[in-house]
């Protein structure tokens, strides 16, 4: 148990009753409501929420980002040390902003200048905010960049952005927001776009630095699970509102407030024995041009009653607040307490069988980039399969090359009787039809110019399964249907409906081919953990009803535990680990599967921190891949044996094959 900050201290930032108006279309949109929170020195805080709900709006605003008096207004108290910085003219602003209170934003690639080296960024802001010369800045510009886990850090001053991978460059940031020794860090979604052993690198270190510094950190995110492991305070907001505030212990373990309740149950956990079905929230988050009266959170609750029509006030227990009209009262099922699903399922026929597909890029003066070698797996009938890997580690090539959208140089794909790899055009065409494809974002997938009717209808009529606009449109109205959306969403355009709407009905046109396997790329990985939760029920029913077979392509093994039969994990273009979802998650064999499974957050309290298991440095370039067993330059358990042949794939039973000489 991590020691907590004293809650008698004085805060280093305190927010109070601060509110946030957007200007649009002559009227006011009320973003964020009365929102009031502490941050003391050595404390973690985090802010979570849904997308829309608030959080990033909140902290622009006591960055004081947010200062257009044309299209916004903002009004209550931010003391940062006791002094109210929100009464300040700009100028001086601009004197406490990088020096007092600094941020690490989202992507690193849009806040780091791409034409100024890493070492002029970090330098900028000392020189800028303390009485230093150059030689000193760049003494301590080379010193944070050692102190953030950037080796060789003389040499990488002298880098630019695009040099430097996404974790690396998040360091980065991460050393500029760190350069003028602020008293407050504000991270928005630090690590939503890295790997999950990146992401545990990046928070592990967070966290040191808070405890080290004692500077006080608002992390705010919507991976819940990242919250319990690294936060000692939690702020849970919805429409704009704070709803439920506490320590860690008491949000996650018992939350009052039926929304923060709706979150936990709608998260896949790999610390709890796995549900049949994930529990969701009805509806959407409110918009903020159409806000609900009383409780925003009523039209989604079923506990809803009269009273929820007038906002409800704090509830204060102890060091805890809420704001509901009918708190829960029990407990959330804890390890062992949860509602496992049935027996595990057996598949007895194959629908894709994959054997040594290879896939490499020639580049100028005879470069090639091994992009997938000799990958081998079988999606069965009815059934998932997970694949999953860190980025870079060949899922998406795999992908494309089944797809044909780029061809194999080696290989075989069999399906119905056909190898989809050397399938000629007119039996390509035909296979197409019985093999698509689920985009990650369905919002670069759907064309904005369109409406959904047309949308749905076009591979419809251009394959030639409906024959006329009347049977098209019925078939439209049949497939929204099956992926729960109401017929009069056909007359809409992509933009006019939320994340999860437009991944219905990027599934809907999937279905509209009547196909027999759906490739899945990372489909959930961009919703909010509401919206997710429903999607993966989606496409479990869909499977059930229809006898799809999915290759489901994801990073979150949680989410890949929840949907899939059988597990493929990939490093660096191979497949080192087979298994069905039972053999993989309760006895991981090889030493990467074990640091991936170890480097996923955890509702409980000793996940992951076996030092067996812990990863270190990051993924090997494809140009110049080590020699031996790909993972041995990261591996604990790496012997001089393993630089001298590549490990071949050892049957531990029918189904479980693992490629590493060390098990």
């Amino acid at each position: 148990m991590q020691a907590r900050p004293d809650a008698a201290a004085e805060p280093l930032l305190s927010v109070r009753n601060l509110n946030v108006q957007f200007r649009s279309n002559d009227r006011l949109l009320h973003i964020v409501r009365d929102v009031s929170y502490d941050v003391r020195a050595g404390e973690l805080v985090a802010l979570v929420g849904e997308s829309g709900c608030g959080k990033s709006v909140s902290s622009l605003a006591v960055m004081r980002l947010l200062s257009d008096p044309t299209t916004t207004r903002f009004s209550g108290e931010v003391r940062l040390a006791g002094r109210d910085y929100l009464r300040l003219p700009e100028s001086e602003m601009r004197r406490l902003r990088g020096r007092d209170i600094a941020m690490v934003f989202q992507e690193p690639m849009t806040s780091l200048n791409p034409l100024m080296t890493v070492g002029r960024q970090i330098m900028e802001p000392m020189l800028e905010h303390l009485d230093i010369d150059r030689a000193a800045a760049r003494e301590r510009a080379i010193d944070l960049l050692k102190r953030v886990g950037v080796t060789d850090p003389k040499r990488r001053m002298d880098q630019y952005p695009h040099e430097f991978s996404g974790g690396m460059r998040q360091r980065v940031v991460i050393a500029i927001a760190l350069s003028c020794n602020p008293k407050v860090i504000i991270a928005d979604e630090p690590t939503t776009a890295l790997d999950v052993t990146i992401q545990a690198q990046i928070l592990d270190l967070l966290r040191a630095l808070v405890k080290e510094t004692g500077v006080g950190l608002v992390l705010i995110t919507h991976n819940l699970a990242l919250v319990a492991r690294y936060a000692d305070r939690v702020n849970v907001m919805y429409g704009g509102r704070i709803i439920e505030s506490g320590t860690v212990e008491d949000v996650l373990r018992q939350p009052r407030h039926r929304y923060t309740a709706g979150l936990l149950m709608a998260v896949p956990r790999l610390d709890l024995p796995r549900a049949a079905r994930l529990h969701t929230i009805p509806g959407q988050p409110p918009s903020p041009a159409r806000f609900p009266s009383g409780c925003a959170f009523s039209p989604r609750c079923g506990a809803a009653t009269a009273a929820c029509g007038s906002v409800p006030a704090d509830t204060v227990t102890r060091d805890r607040r809420y704001a509901c009209f009918h708190p829960v009262v029990d407990v959330l099922p804890q390890e062992g307490e949860h509602a496992a699903a049935g027996a595990e399922h057996t598949f007895g026929t194959t629908v894709l069988s994959v054997r040594g597909l290879t896939r490499h890029f020639h580049l100028k003066r005879r470069a090639v980039v091994r992009a997938v070698e000799d990958v081998s797996f079988d999606i069965p009938q009815g059934g998932t399969l997970g694949l999953v890997g860190e980025s870079g580690c060949g899922k998406t090539t795999v992908v494309r090359t089944l797809l044909r959208l780029q061809s194999a140089t080696s290989g075989r794909a069999d399906f119905a009787g056909q190898d989809i790899l050397s399938a000629g055009k007119r039996d390509l065409v035909a296979l197409r039809r019985q093999i698509q494809v689920v985009y990650q974002d369905p919002s670069t997938s759907l064309n904005p110019r369109h409406r959904i009717a047309s949308i749905l209808a076009e591979p419809l009529l251009v394959h030639g399964l409906c024959k006329s606009q009347g049977e098209a449109r019925a078939r439209v109205e049949e497939l929204l249907g099956l992926v729960g959306l109401p017929a009069e969403m056909a007359e809409r355009y992509p933009h006019q409906m939320s994340g999860g709407q437009r991944q219905r009905v990027g599934i809907a046109r999937a279905l509209g081919m009547n196909p027999r396997l759906i490739v899945c790329d990372e489909p959930v990985s961009a919703l909010d953990v509401s919206i997710q939760a429903q999607i993966m029920n989606l496409l479990a029913d869909l499977q059930a009803k229809l006898g799809l077979s999915y290759l489901f392509v994801a990073h979150d093994l949680a989410v890949v535990r929840h949907i899939s039969d059988v597990v493929a994990v990939m490093y660096l273009g191979r497949v080192v680990e087979t298994a069905t979802r039972a053999e993989l998650f309760s006895t991981p064999r090889h030493p990467y599967t074990r640091a991936l499974l170890a480097a996923v957050p955890s509702f409980a309290a000793d996940a992951g921190q076996g030092p067996e298991a812990k990863i270190t440095g990051e993924l090997p370039s494809p140009l110049n891949p080590p020699s031996g067993c790909v993972f041995r330059t990261r591996c604990p358990m790496a012997v001089e044996a393993c630089a001298k042949v590549v490990p071949p794939p050892v049957a531990f039973s029918d189904t479980h094959r693992v490629a590493c000489i060390r098990v």
